[in-house]
């Protein structure tokens, strides 16, 4: 077991890739190989030590007691086919809507072997996956997604959103049409017997066995990797090679996980592609949340419609953001961001609930990093373009938090408002910053028709860059 070992392994994954990539029809028949003992202890190593336990009680550390001998026998068990994952430990942690999100907390051995298999799967489909898919892959993340939205608005002729809910997405996810999918590319009997028991493995709920028949638990380390497989056959494909072929109009996908939203130039495309993912899913063992699948309005001409319609402009909620249709200072359109409501209630709600407890707990400056890394954490997420005045009252709002139960450590109140400012001197907290920016957009060359539709105006052909602070679209001319 050496670092020489190690490097080849790598070298071997970098292989698959650029065999993936060159050849996207190459069937992969030698995998499991891979599993090695360096390779399982650079995936072991590379796993969160302070995670929770599974059903086992196997912590990161206690398994380090004896790793290369640990790591031997679990190869050996790999390679004789007699490894058998344990059942995940089923917890649950409160939604926003009040629901609960079960999650699965794997073993350390399960980690390790899901990690191995998640890098080796990963190597192949990263040359496969597109460019309309941001959620849980390297060097994508979901600002991206938000940034790609952005674009897609401003610089192309979008009227119409479809947003869709995958009901139940991960808990219903099919298991032999997910094999099926694997197949296409994976030939290896034994990897593929391999994931066929994390399948079967189930997992422990209130101290019962439960076996499924479909989902892959969230949780796990190689679910995200096995989702993206899936959807990228169910969805992704299937939306560039048939639905944008069978469209009149321009028409995009951007998808981050089980969560997507389709940019649609006309209304009559919109309602088709409804239609068409309403079919397409019901193929595949899933539905659509009715309550959470809608066709409507958005884009440069949306406030006009809404005001000559007499209603309020259109928003939508994508990756804990409201988008919305706004205008620079000089009048001009662009989409604006805000922290979603629901978001924002959840993240004070949390915020409230940690400082009443912790405040008597600990010395007010060992809690003070804490808190200085929650606020840290918060404005790198929500911190986009157009939504500071969201970081700014979340600012507000956690500053009198802080002040509420300072004064409660005990029946007298002993720190007033200056006091607290004076100690901001001292030691400050992280201010509101907009960490993302995404009105990067620079004017080339627009043309496009306005066009009445149903009443309603709408841009029927738009090229190059375009709505930006430095120019001006003309609406009111039109040009043929």
């Amino acid at each position: 077991m050496s670092n020489l070992e190690l490097n080849n392994t790598w070298t071997k994954l970098s292989s698959l890739s650029k065999c993936a990539k060159e050849n996207k029809t190459y069937e992969f028949r030698s995998l499991a190989p891979y599993l090695t003992v360096s390779f399982l202890k650079d995936c072991y190593n590379n796993l969160d030590r302070n995670k929770a336990v599974g059903i086992d009680e196997v912590s990161w550390q206690e398994y380090n007691r004896k790793l290369d001998e640990n790591l031997e026998k679990l190869v050996q068990r790999l390679k004789n086919k007699s490894f058998r994952p344990l059942p995940a430990k089923r917890v649950y942690i409160p939604k926003e809507n009040g629901e609960l999100r079960p999650l699965g907390i794997s073993t350390i051995e399960n980690k390790i072997v899901e990690s191995g298999i998640s890098q080796i799967l990963q190597s192949i489909y990263e040359m496969d996956f597109l460019e309309c898919s941001y959620g849980f892959r390297p060097n994508k993340n979901t600002h991206q997604a938000l940034n790609q939205i952005d674009t897609t608005i401003m610089t192309k002729p979008i009227n119409h959103i479809v947003e869709a809910d995958i009901k139940g997405f991960f808990d219903n996810v099919n298991h032999d049409m997910l094999i099926e999918f694997l197949n296409i590319r994976v030939k290896d009997s034994s990897l593929i017997f391999l994931i066929k028991r994390f399948f079967s493995a189930g997992y422990v709920d209130n101290n019962l066995l439960v076996k499924t028949d479909v989902g892959t638990p969230q949780g796990s380390i190689l679910s995200p990797l096995l989702a993206n497989i899936f959807l990228h056959y169910v969805l992704d494909s299937w939306f560039e090679q048939q639905v944008k072929t069978h469209t009149r109009g321009y028409c995009e996908l951007v998808r981050y996980a089980d969560d997507y939203v389709c940019l649609v130039q006309y209304k009559e495309d919109a309602l088709k592609i409804l239609r068409a993912l309403e079919n397409r899913f019901n193929k595949y063992g899933l539905t659509l949340h009715p309550d959470k699948t809608r066709v409507f309005s958005f884009g440069r001409f949306e406030k006009q419609n809404a005001n000559s319609g007499n209603r309020k402009a259109n928003t939508f909620t994508f990756l804990g953001f409201t988008h919305f249709c706004d205008k620079t200072q000089k009048g001009y359109f662009k989409v604006g961001r805000k922290t979603a409501m629901k978001k924002f209630r959840a993240k004070i709600k949390e915020l409230n609930i940690w400082l009443k407890q912790i405040r008597n707990l600990l010395p007010t400056k060992e809690w003070w990093q804490t808190l200085k890394a929650k606020l840290r954490g918060h404005f790198e997420y929500y911190g986009v373009s157009g939504n500071y005045p969201s970081l700014k009252r979340y600012y507000t709002l956690a500053l009198r938090l802080v002040h509420k139960w300072l004064n409660r450590r005990s029946q007298k109140k002993s720190m007033s408002w200056s006091k607290l400012y004076s100690y901001l001197t001292l030691y400050p907290l992280p201010l509101p910053k907009i960490k993302h920016n995404f009105y990067t957009l620079s004017h080339k060359f627009v043309r496009y028709i306005e066009e009445p539709y149903e009443g309603n105006l709408q841009v029927r052909f738009c090229e190059g860059h375009c709505a930006t602070p430095n120019y001006k679209l003309n609406l009111n001319k039109k040009e043929g």
